[in-house]
């Protein structure tokens, strides 16, 4: 069989939709980008058969759930923004969910013992959000039938698909971790899958068709939750079906930043994604005509402003529910400005802050649709394959998200509280010129992500690249306490002038982000997608024959 990319297959199917349309109705199905090809072209499927972007991107959601198993999942949560084109309103909704009610993170301090295993293991589940999280936007805005957008994911789960270098790379690296229960999908003869192996998930597959049937009664308060309370209560966690029963999704109004006319959107809290914002704000304190795109002074800048955002982060990321975060403030003219004439060109700041929690463990994906509904997604189990423990008889991963609280000192903003909100650091962003939409597009990264996504929108804004270009250029990242993280392509010389102005620096890849620019015609009709799948990741590598 032929194989084509993802790129291939757009094109395609945006010939095929011009040429079957009168020119009175030239628009396309809309387009998707996510970091795995297969769920893709699950959201494509949608689309081309009469599904909005909110159609699709559950049925994108729960593909990556399959293919990308170490990633995302109902298991999980993260962090949703959506652009509804009806009533020309961005809305930030919110699958984090809280943490379960008996939560006591005094255990995952010292002097308890194995209080670092407590931080990522069991006692780091809190209640998964995702489901709930996509079943309210199919209420709100979806257009076909919840049973139909689920049948990509039931066809890999049950009959499976070839695993790719990476997939095999990350079930390698935790597969010691697996019980005997996972390790009968994702291992054969007692080893781990290796690349183009096929990995069939049957339990996965039985567990998705009963949601497509019954939708999230099953997960949240039936036979599944059963299941989960039963399982966390043997392993010690503070996960409980009273969780379970109570969570819901929530929808909350999104933060904004004007940047250079462009109207920036992301999540607010519950969600830390203020930072992104932060970071371009006191960015466009300094000319675009004096950025010169990963020059020296551009990347000692960026990274200087990243740790005043990372200060912010650690002392106002507040439970809106409990305290008002001064986030107005923080993203004032006048305080952007003070923060920009206080940077020092010739050397670098000290930091300090006493954790780290970074990650690429999470996905991201972008789903436009004709009539110009926008869903710009990250969903994460938290690190790779979550707490590394699956449900029985479910084909479920449980995240680990406690994994990126910080229980030092007690008490702090970020630490996690009983029943309190998870304050995930994700930044879905929507882009508006002149009220319309221009541009959506996420990144995983853990700790990076707020310095990734902006460095993207200094690209598309500032550097007049396309989606891709924007996404595939190299990066830099502020890591605590005091490095820099640069992608391959960052000319040498420029880092060891960085490292002269006091930065440590240290090569890795930053990304992994995609993203979706709208293109409009003189009479202000969206007539192609200009679309960005990292090349750092898989999404771009071409489908082949499952």
């Amino acid at each position: 069989m032929m194989k084509f990319s993802v790129f291939h297959l757009f094109f395609l199917i945006t010939f095929i939709n011009s040429c079957s349309q009168s020119t009175e109705q030239k628009t396309l199905n809309g387009s998707v980008a996510s970091a795995h090809p297969l769920a893709t072209q699950a959201g494509l499927d949608v689309l081309e058969n009469g599904g909005n972007a909110f159609d699709a991107a559950i049925a994108v959601a729960s593909t990556l759930n399959v293919v990308e198993p170490m990633m995302s999942g109902i298991g999980g949560y993260g962090t949703i923004l959506i652009y509804d084109s009806d009533n020309k309103i961005i809305r930030y909704l919110n699958p984090s969910g809280r943490f379960p009610a008996k939560t006591n993170t005094d255990l995952m301090r010292e002097p308890t013992p194995n209080y670092m295993q407590n931080r990522t293991g069991p006692k780091a589940i809190s209640t998964p959000g995702n489901l709930n999280a996509w079943a309210d936007m199919h209420k709100k805005y979806g257009v076909l039938e919840w049973n139909k957008l689920f049948n990509s994911a039931i066809n890999y789960a049950d009959n499976g698909f070839k695993i790719s270098s990476n997939t095999a790379r990350w079930i390698k690296l935790s597969y010691p971790d697996f019980k005997d229960y996972p390790k009968s999908f994702y291992g054969k003869n007692g080893h781990p899958l290796k690349k183009g192996e096929v990995l069939i998930q049957s339990d996965l597959a039985n567990t998705f068709k009963l949601i497509s049937r019954e939708g999230t009664t099953p997960f949240y308060h039936g036979d599944i939750a059963k299941a989960i309370d039963e399982q966390m209560n043997k392993a010690g966690s503070f996960l409980s079906i009273e969780d379970l029963n109570s969570n819901e999704a929530e929808w909350w109004e999104p933060l904004k930043y004007n940047y250079r006319g462009y109207d920036v959107y992301t999540a607010s809290l519950p969600a830390n994604s203020f930072p992104a914002l932060f970071n371009l704000g006191v960015m466009e304190q300094f000319s675009s005509k004096d950025l010169k795109h990963n020059s020296v002074d551009y990347l000692h800048r960026f990274a200087e402003i990243t740790k005043e955002s990372y200060k912010a982060r650690l002392k106002y990321s507040f439970d809106p529910e409990v305290k008002k975060a001064p986030i107005d403030s923080l993203l004032s003219k006048s305080f952007l400005k003070n923060i920009a004439e206080s940077i020092n060109m010739e050397n670098a700041k000290d930091f300090v802050a006493p954790f780290s929690n970074e990650s690429k463990n999470t996905t991201h994906f972008v789903v436009t649709d004709k009539w110009g509904n926008i869903v710009s997604a990250t969903q994460t189990l938290g690190n790779l394959f979550g707490s590394r423990i699956m449900v029985e008889g479910t084909g479920i991963w449980l995240n680990n998200s406690m994994a990126y609280s910080t229980f030092e000192p007690k008490g702090n903003p970020m630490d996690a509280f009983p029943g309190r909100h998870k304050l995930s650091g994700d930044a879905p962003v929507i882009i508006l010129k002149d009220g319309k939409p221009y541009a959506a597009l996420g990144s995983p990264g853990g700790h990076t992500i707020t310095q990734n996504v902006p460095q993207i929108v200094f690209n598309l804004i500032d550097f007049k690249m396309s989606m891709q270009e924007a996404i595939d250029a190299p990066k830099a990242a502020f890591i605590e306490p005091n490095s820099i993280r640069v992608d391959n392509g960052i000319l040498d010389s420029v880092i060891n002038t960085l490292k002269n102005r006091g930065h440590e620096i240290k090569k890795g890849s930053i990304g992994n982000a995609t993203g979706i620019k709208l293109i409009y015609d003189e009479e202000g009709n969206i007539v192609s997608f200009d679309v960005g799948i990292d090349s750092r990741g898989e999404g771009r590598k071409a489908i082949v024959d499952h």
